[in-house]
């Protein structure tokens, strides 16, 4: 068994590893970087570039490389040898501060939304020297920003930097007015990720989850997660060993895996991180991600991390944790009053504030193909964005409104059990609340609408993006106001501004019907599905954000409004070939042998004991044929819609088309052949089932 302290960070080029490795005026320069976001100067990159190969190489790494996330979402890597050959036959070991601050990877090929035409393939990389460097298969691998040769943003890094420092700035403005002056202010996430486990034997033998991530023919599982039995439940062996391997390498990497457990659907788990700075954290949950499908072949199991993988059982999300903190201390903690603590209150006022006027924003960052399955099927939050507050802000945002200055904050209660021996604890003053996409858990917001797969950098650039406008409002109005006028203007700017945006706070059940209603007569956006999500990147009031702040230019958020349309349309069309392609040449001619024996034992018995004998067998033989008549021509007709998507030109009709006319077609081939699986002779059925797949041993 591991030490985990021992082994914890091992192969991270950290804070504890610099100051081990470097001079101590390079150390000191480097933090400064790091800490304060201070430049770096090719000098002190040689000796950092130095010590950071040596240290690689102690620990077996014989290649470098810049580890960076295209707009695909993923991360890339290109490896190169720290060999330098020599004329004399031999060779030595080289790093430069050079190759540490800049590479030059080929950008033809990733996707760039026409930020760059296909020959000119010029791209560098950038060293983020506020994540950590760290070694992976026996490479170093250095976080590094992506960008054209022009400058623009080819990267998700890039875009969360830069909003990570436009929060910055607002912040110690708005600090600034309550007599704070902070060395930082950052933002920080922990990512809660769901994925599921399966059987190898079962994943190859299902092409749809090997081609698309998910199934796209299978009936609901007899027994599903109705009993509420594997939540929390005990782990299988097999799967707790993938975990215990998993911790380990995660933690050698400094990840900081936390907490791991069952979710709710069979086979399906979570691993929580505790928080680190954003960028930082995203990175982690990234390299997490790649580890876990790595990691599940040495356990005869295959990770699956599509955000719904499984009809009828739970999907995966990923929940993102985000807080505000200036020098350590947490922006977002409302103390013991929070009616009193006014600080506080401007933060929550602002967030309150992005997250309606940049709702539909919130929505488009999550937005995908895999996520528009999940999101409002009563096991995720709806596409509505809404803000939870539980009971004890909700009471103090009320009372704001209302200029009840009388109202004073509820003592935390002690839960008493009635049994002597259990100890007595303090009960919070908010409830949790499962169905809302954005709430208050206590000292933080946890935006509860990102799917599995997503890259967290998209969501938080706009929400650090979208605070940061808040905060630049409030320090605009307030830095010309006399000091002792201070506390009554800034308790007059949040009420008025809670009064505006109140309509986004949502308590209640986000599941039911009436909350779709209710959210429409109070004017929030519902866009279900990905294509209609999408058509605020671009708006004129999204380029003014993001542009105001130095974010994204106008030129880079379309540049991610094509290459999120154009990866939604190849999804599509990748899917609707799997479905056609199978249903023709698996599920259709399977069923059609089991007819045919089916009939054979017809004729069989009837000749021997009469038409009463058989009549069940021809009832089912009916119900079999129909449905399959039903499936042969719920095909024909998604190939015919299917090939009207893909004459269609823009992007953006063409992903309506897709949502719209080929999806609903793919549904009722769907429901056609999951149908047939309840019926249909278990041998002749071609592909494990749910019951197969999902209660391995």
């Amino acid at each position: 068994m591991s030490d985990i302290s021992k082994i914890y960070g091992e192969l991270v080029f950290n804070d504890h590893t610099m100051r081990e490795k470097l001079p101590s005026d390079v150390y000191k320069t480097l933090s400064q970087t790091i800490k304060q976001g201070k430049p770096i100067n090719i000098d002190i990159a040689n000796v950092v570039a130095h010590a950071m190969k040596e240290w690689a190489i102690e620990k077996g790494a014989t290649h470098f490389t810049h580890w960076f996330q295209p707009l695909s979402g993923i991360t890339s890597e290109k490896h190169d040898s720290f060999l330098d050959p020599q004329p004399d036959g031999t060779a030595i070991t080289k790093f430069s501060g050079k190759e540490l601050i800049q590479g030059e990877p080929d950008a033809s090929s990733f996707p760039n939304g026409g930020l760059r035409a296909t020959f000119e393939a010029r791209g560098y990389t950038a060293w983020d020297p506020t994540s950590y460097a760290f070694i992976k298969d026996e490479v170093l691998c250095i976080p590094t920003a992506f960008c054209s040769y022009t400058g623009a943003a080819l990267d998700k890094k890039t875009p969360l930097l830069r909003s990570m420092g436009a929060l910055e700035e607002q912040a110690k403005r708005v600090l600034a007015l309550f007599g704070d002056a902070p060395k930082r202010v950052i933002t920080n996430v922990g990512a809660e990720q769901e994925y599921f486990l399966i059987s190898e034997k079962d994943y190859t033998a299902r092409q749809d989850l090997v081609l698309t991530g998910r199934t796209l023919f299978g009936h609901r599982p007899v027994k599903g997660q109705e009993l509420e039995e594997h939540y929390f439940g005990a782990i299988r062996p097999t799967v707790n060993e993938f975990m215990k391997e998993l911790d380990d390498e995660l933690w050698k990497l400094g990840i900081s895996a936390h907490t791991k457990h069952n979710e709710v659907a069979p086979a399906q788990h979570e691993l929580a991180p505790i928080f680190a700075q954003s960028n930082r954290a995203i990175d982690e949950n990234l390299l997490t991600m790649e580890k876990m499908r790595l990691l599940a072949s040495h356990h005869g199991l295959v990770c699956l991390q599509h955000e719904k993988p499984f009809e009828g059982v739970n999907g995966s999300g990923k929940h993102n944790n985000w807080s505000i903190s200036a020098d350590n201390r947490n922006l977002l903690d409302p103390g013991e009053s929070p009616m009193d603590n006014l600080r506080f209150l401007v933060l929550l006022t602002g967030v309150i504030q992005a997250v309606d006027e940049y709702q539909e924003l919130l929505r488009m960052s999550v937005a995908s193909a895999g996520n528009d399955h999940r999101l409002g099927a009563n096991e995720a939050p709806p596409a509505i964005v809404s803000i939870f507050l539980g009971d004890e802000l909700g009471r103090v945002v009320e009372a704001l409104i209302e200029h009840n200055d009388d109202y004073k904050s509820r003592q935390k209660e002690a839960m008493d059990l009635g049994v002597a021996v259990l100890p007595n604890f303090p009960k919070d003053n908010t409830d949790r609340n499962r169905t809302s996409p954005f709430a208050f858990t206590g000292n933080k917001f946890e935006f509860r609408m990102p799917g599995s797969e997503a890259n967290l950098s998209d969501s938080n650039t706009v929400l650090n993006t979208a605070m940061a406008k808040s905060l630049k409002e409030f320090a605009d109005t307030m830095e010309g106001v006399p000091a002792e006028d201070f506390h009554d203007a800034a308790y007059e700017y949040i009420r008025q501004t809670l009064a505006d945006h109140q309509r986004i706070i949502f308590n209640g059940d986000g599941y039911g019907e009436e909350w779709e209603a209710e959210a429409a007569r109070r004017g929030l956006a519902n866009n279900r599905t990905t294509p209609d999500a999408l058509r605020c990147c671009a708006d004129q009031k999204t380029f003014d954000l993001f542009e105001e702040f130095g974010v994204l230019s106008k030129e880079e958020m379309l540049s991610r409004y094509e290459v999120k349309l154009d990866k939604y349309n190849k999804l599509l069309n990748i899917e609707s070939n799997v479905m056609i392609r199978q249903s023709r040449r698996m599920y259709m001619p399977d069923i059609n042998n089991y007819c045919g024996e089916l009939a054979g034992e017809i004729y069989r018995v009837e000749t021997i004991a009469g038409p009463d004998a058989v009549k069940n067998q021809k009832a089912l033989l009916k119900q079999l044929t129909d449905g399959l008549n039903v499936a042969y021509d719920a095909t024909n007709r998604l190939e015919e819609e299917h090939e009207i998507a893909k004459a269609i030109e823009d992007n953006q009709e063409q992903a309506s088309y897709y949502a719209y006319h080929v999806i609903p077609v793919m549904e009722e081939l769907r429901a056609a052949i999951d149908g047939l699986e309840c019926i249909c002779d278990h041998d002749y059925w071609p592909v494990p089932t749910y019951n197969d797949i999902l209660f391995y041993g």
